[in-house]
């Protein structure tokens, strides 16, 4: 098969792209996403270029400090909005097109942002959980993130969240002073309230890595678009991948760590490449 790639690449990137869509032919693919992807949503990531050095904060921190705690949720709701308000791009677009005709059997995303969802892709295994819901760990109750930020408004009035916020990775800002702010609890039992995410230094639940297992079991090939693959989450997915000899293809903006694993690595925009993909890929007999 001969692809011909019309797009505004350069020929370096086009050939790439080529490759790609030569090595994932007729075949049912698995995508896995990181925070690269949802740049273009006006979502920073950790460490694209450019990106400012950030620490965020562990597990441990916000489970042990009435101070952190303070801090996360303040942060936090001063990024919610804008957050929430990101609408999905180009490469999620993409992507969902692609489950959409058969070509991809879902996504696994690293990222806590939704906007899988919120494109349209219908088998979306969100590794690191979603910042829509929050749960208290003490009784498990789960509440609505929408909820909740109306309720931290409503029992601290003197919080104004500017138009502009210089958004983290995860929806957060760095705030100027959390003197003062009301810790929101669990409205059922009075219990501490987290963010359904999986922290720094915390495990993915072992029921939602093995289901990204699944997904990439059942797949001819694995896309990953958008991570630079440090966590290592996703770099045990593409070792699943390799150990069935499965086709590889990333795209990522600069280095990764499996650039030498991968069967095509494209240096792009994963927006970009997703949508060019989604012209040339056919389905599957």
């Amino acid at each position: 098969m001969t692809t011909t790639i019309d797009t505004a690449f350069d020929a370096v990137t086009a050939d790439a792209v080529s490759a790609a869509a030569e090595a994932l032919a007729g075949r049912r693919v698995a995508v896995l996403t990181g925070a690269g992807l949802s740049t273009d949503s006006g979502i920073p990531d950790y460490r694209g270029k450019g990106a400012p050095v950030r620490t965020p904060m562990t597990v441990t921190e916000f489970l042990s400090s009435d101070a952190s705690r303070r801090r996360y949720w303040v942060g936090s709701h001063l990024g919610w909005r804008a957050f929430a308000a990101a609408a999905p791009n180009a490469g999620h677009r993409a992507i969902a097109e692609l489950e959409h005709r058969g070509i991809a059997n879902g996504v696994i995303t690293q990222n806590v942002d939704g906007l899988h969802v919120r494109a349209g892709s219908r088998r979306v295994v969100e590794l690191h959980g979603t910042m829509r819901r929050v749960f208290c760990t003490h009784c498990g109750q789960v509440f609505d993130r929408r909820d909740l930020a109306l309720r931290v408004e409503r029992d601290n009035p003197w919080i104004r969240v500017p138009e502009n916020v210089a958004l983290g990775p995860d929806g957060d800002v760095l705030p100027e002073s959390t003197e003062g702010f009301r810790i929101p609890e669990c409205t059922v039992c009075g219990g501490m309230l987290k963010p359904d995410v999986v922290f720094f230094g915390e495990f993915i639940p072992a029921e939602k890595f093995r289901e990204a297992e699944q997904l990439v079991h059942t797949s001819d090939a694995l896309i990953v678009a958008g991570s630079s693959l440090v966590v290592n989450s996703g770099i045990r997915l593409l070792e699943r991948a390799r150990r069935r000899r499965l086709p590889v293809v990333i795209v990522n903006r600069g280095a990764t760590r499996a650039d030498a694993r991968a069967t095509v690595k494209i240096d792009a925009g994963a927006s970009e490449v997703l949508s060019a993909l989604v012209d040339v890929l056919p389905a599957p007999a």
